[in-house]
């Protein structure tokens, strides 16, 4: 455990900005591309459930299970009152989760902690080993915490510097794509979203809501780019 809380509290030298930059080109093209965005998706949904599941726990709600399914969508179930505010923030925590979970791990980058975000997401994928009631799901998470553990734990300083570079500029321009996702389901019909039940309990109209999910995601980018460009090594 001393090893392990040595590595996450370690710091590392920020990476050029230059190689800053073409991670995040690579990032770019992995979320504008299909097959790639499906990919990544998966690492959204899954901090998108952990934003309900944290927030429902805050707002004392309980939690009863998390389901992650193959084509990247995602549900968390919790009990508790099924109006007020602690619904409506629940309700509201899914979609910025990733977009803010990005900025902040741009901020962890700035200040040299490329391995602490590493296990940030290990952590978190196991809280939700722990919630989580289906085999997909269950995949999703054991395979994303054991691939992150063993990068941050084997790994050269270099490449797990690299590699939270590159899931941090993956959550923040991924995630925005995803609330675009969300208004293109809802013009084909689809209903039964976050923004759609938020709509039914607060009677602001579901559309006001995706814009706010997307306003969330945009202002997140603005700040997580600005802050691993001046973060960077020049």
């Amino acid at each position: 455990m001393t090893q392990l809380w040595e590595r996450v509290t370690t710091t590392q030298v920020p990476l050029p900005w230059q190689a800053t930059l073409v991670l995040g080109a690579v990032a770019l093209l992995v979320a504008a591309s299909p097959r790639g965005y499906l990919l990544v998706r998966h690492l959204v949904t899954l901090l998108h459930e952990a934003g309900h599941v944290l927030v429902a726990a805050l707002a004392g709600r309980r939690v009863g299970g998390v389901r992650l399914h193959a084509d990247a969508s995602g549900l968390t179930l919790s009990r508790g009152r099924p109006r007020g505010p602690g619904m409506v923030a629940t309700l509201l925590a899914g979609y910025p989760a990733p977009a803010l979970a990005g900025a902040l791990g741009a901020l962890l980058l700035g200040a040299g902690y490329a391995a602490g975000l590493l296990w940030a997401i290990v952590l978190t994928c196991a809280v939700l080993l722990v919630l989580v009631r289906n085999l997909f799901g269950l995949w999703v998470v054991l395979v994303t915490g054991a691939v992150v553990a063993a990068l941050s734990w084997w790994a050269p300083a270099e490449v797990v510097g690299g590699a939270a570079h590159l899931v941090v500029w993956t959550l923040l321009l991924a995630a925005p794509r995803s609330v675009v996702e969300l208004q293109r389901a809802r013009r084909r019909g689809g209903r039964g979203t976050d923004a759609d039940q938020l709509a039914a309990l607060t009677g602001v109209p579901a559309m006001a809501w995706v814009a706010l999910f997307w306003l969330a995601c945009a202002a997140a980018l603005v700040l997580g780019a600005c802050a691993l460009l001046v973060g960077a090594q020049a």
